[in-house]
């Protein structure tokens, strides 16, 4: 069973819209509620063996990072 005004409602939202609209980003600004993080993160699947290992990301960075400290620099 329809609903006259619901149904004239939904024309009415239907010709109303565009097929583009054309923003203007000069005018954008940063969303003030997002966290502003400059640093990359990246996500990194560990196999079942070495996750049972390094059970957080603490533990993987602390571990990589006595890896790099052991690698000479060029």
């Amino acid at each position: 069973m329809k609903n006259t005004k619901d149904s004239e409602t939904n024309q009415n939202l239907e010709e109303s819209l565009l097929p583009e609209y054309n923003f203007d980003y000069s005018k954008a600004r940063p969303n003030r509620f997002a966290t502003q993080v400059n640093e990359t993160q990246i996500t990194v699947t560990l196999d079942s063996d070495i996750a049972k290992v390094f059970k957080n990301s603490f533990d993987v960075n602390k571990a990589l990072r006595a890896i790099l400290s052991a690698i000479p620099e060029n």
